[in-house]
C-alpha cells in the first residue's frame, strides 16, 4: 500500500501548506477527508480493501481540531514525517495515529475521541 496520510479537520490554508510542504520531498500521499466521509472506517479511507465501507454519509459534527492517521509507514518513515512536520512550523498537532488492525475499522470521530482520552489520561 502507498504510504498516506489521512487528514481530518484541515487547518487554515497557510499551515496547510506547510504541512504539502513538509510531506511533498518525502513523496508521502496527504488525502484530505471530507466530513461527510467520517462515517467511514479508517481502512477504508486508507485503502484497505478487505474492511467494507458504511452506508450513507457522516451527518455529524466536524472533528473539533485537525487530526492524522499515518497509514503504511514503517517506524523510519514515520519519524521523517514527524521531523518533517515539525522543521515546517505548521504545527503542533495533538491528535495523531497511526493506522493499526485495532483502529481500522474505527470512524474519524471514534479515532480522535480515543486520542483526546488517551491526551487527558497523559495531562494528568
Amino acid at each position: 500500500m502507498k504510504e498516506t496520510i489521512l487528514l481530518f479537520h484541515p487547518p487554515e490554508k497557510e499551515r496547510l501548506l506547510k504541512i504539502e510542504m513538509a510531506l511533498f520531498p518525502l513523496h508521502i500521499r496527504l488525502k484530505r477527508v471530507a466530513p461527510d466521509d467520517y462515517n467511514q472506517p479508517l481502512g477504508v479511507l486508507a485503502g484497505l480493501r478487505d474492511i467494507p465501507p458504511a452506508e450513507g454519509t457522516y451527518e455529524g459534527e466536524d472533528l473539533p481540531d485537525t487530526m492524522f492517521v499515518f497509514c503504511f509507514l514503517d517506524d523510519s518513515r514515520l519519524n521523517q514525517a514527524l521531523a518533517a512536520l515539525r522543521r515546517t512550523g505548521a504545527g503542533p498537532f495533538p491528535y495523531k495515529a497511526v493506522l493499526t488492525p485495532t483502529n481500522s475499522s474505527w470512524t474519524a470521530p471514534d479515532c480522535f475521541a480515543e486520542i483526546k482520552k488517551e491526551h487527558e489520561a497523559m495531562s494528568r
